[in-house]
């Protein structure tokens, strides 16, 4: 199994679901550029990538949708809104374009103070930290801390830059079935949203070295560039950050995309930050 990264020595989570025996646990990335296809294994196998995609796909609009929809118009159905064009409006302004040097991901306002949530191998390849908010202005941030393990980065922009901080889930609300919301920037597609349903939670995975993670799965549309993104409920709650997808053999989205549970991305970016 090989792993989508950035830069001329790509880096990402590797994932391994003991449900899918036939997934090759072993870790060796390729040289990439941004114009090369995803990588594949065997015949008949998975592979799992990480989101990350090269900047050189563009900094073009993506599907916005219903940012003049108020969330307060939303019609519910049980504790669930029906409508995730309000779910979509009210997530879309938290989210930015993180750009570190040839490579580009995804990544949310995590509070007031400038904090941003994304994934440590948007990060890793080093360099310089460019995030481009939803209404195109490219601000400077710093590298507040990673954590590997958990494939989770905290950056921190100039609060003055006003980005709205995103509603994070209570703690074990997410539910098989409940309608979703993957936010982000896709090849380079600033500000695309994509539905779909939550298809599993407390998916065994393997995150970087560490093993006993679970993730959250979903079939809503995650690509290249989605990484570090928040998959969000119809409410326009955070309930994961987007990290990789399987898909098999002849490359393209096969509807398995993995999200790290806000509840421990919660805590480990809180961690991150107070430590400064």
């Amino acid at each position: 199994m090989t792993t989508e990264g950035l830069g001329p020595t790509p880096r990402g989570p590797h994932f391994h679901s003991p449900s899918i025996p036939h997934l090759d646990p072993a870790f060796s990335p390729p040289v990439s550029t941004p114009s090369r296809r995803w990588p594949l294994v065997t015949a008949g196998g998975l592979v799992v990538l990480a989101l990350a995609a090269g900047a050189g796909a563009g900094g073009a609009a993506g599907y916005l949708t219903g940012r003049d929809t108020p969330p307060a118009a939303v019609a519910t159905t049980g504790a669930v809104p029906a409508d995730l064009v309000a779910a979509a409006a009210r997530a879309l302004p938290g989210v930015v374009s993180v750009q570190v040097g040839n490579g580009s991901g995804s990544g949310f306002a995590f509070d007031d103070q400038g904090h941003i949530v994304t994934n440590n191998h948007v990060v890793a390849a080093g360099g310089p930290i460019t995030v481009v908010n939803a209404d195109g202005r490219r601000l400077p941030a710093t590298l507040i801390g990673t954590d590997p393990g958990n494939d989770i980065a905290v950056l921190q922009v100039d609060r003055s830059a006003g980005l709205p901080a995103l509603p994070l889930a209570a703690p074990r609300t997410v539910r098989v079935g409940e309608p979703v919301l993957a936010v982000g920037s896709p090849l380079g597609l600033s500000g695309t949203v994509t539905a779909g349903i939550i298809s599993a939670v407390d998916r065994p995975v393997r995150l970087g070295d560490e093993s006993g993670r679970t993730a959250i799965q979903t079939d809503a549309s995650i690509n290249p560039g989605n990484s570090g993104g928040p998959l969000v409920n119809a409410r326009g709650e955070v309930i994961g950050v987007n990290t990789a997808i399987a898909t098999l053999e002849g490359g393209g989205n096969i509807g398995i995309g993995f999200a790290v549970p806000i509840d421990r991305a919660r805590q480990v970016a809180s961690t991150l930050i107070n430590r400064g």
